[in-house]
């Protein structure tokens, strides 16, 4: 005797047909936290590349959900936000921030959206040798 599948899926077992998503694509929650996480980074980069667009232009922006678990010897406390790795022959500079520790400091999406904003400006700013403030009018200055 030979075993023949069912011709009925089996997601159809009751016979009321193949089921649907169980969020429709119109609503927030459709999307991941990483995938809502990538969109406030890439808003973030467009607006400082479309100032900055000639000193950025090789400059490669990335996220990663943890940082690496050996610390850079300058790195002696905490976890890192994010990274700035400098330009290397034959490769491009690289800003780097950390999805889950960053989500961890952010009590919600508009807070979360300010925390990229400034860790974004603070790493151009490292990166250009300029004030944060140069980069973005909206940063926060020291008053000293």
């Amino acid at each position: 005797m030979t075993f023949r599948p069912s011709t009925r899926s089996l997601r159809d077992r009751r016979g009321r047909g193949i089921r649907g998503p169980l969020i429709p694509p119109a609503l927030p929650a459709y999307r991941t936290r990483a995938e809502r996480f990538d969109d406030t980074v890439v808003a973030v980069v467009t607006d400082i590349e479309r100032r900055w667009s000639k000193e950025l232009r090789r400059t490669e922006f990335a996220v990663e959900d943890v940082p690496a678990s050996d610390p850079a010897p300058w790195e002696s406390q905490g976890v890192p936000l994010a990274r700035l790795f400098p330009a290397e022959p034959g490769q491009a500079a690289r800003i780097v921030l950390y999805r889950r520790p960053i989500e961890t400091r952010a009590p919600n999406r508009h807070d979360l959206a300010d925390i990229v904003r400034a860790l974004v400006v603070e790493q151009v700013a490292v990166l250009l040798g300029v004030a944060p403030c140069d980069i973005d009018p909206t940063y926060p200055q020291d008053d000293r």
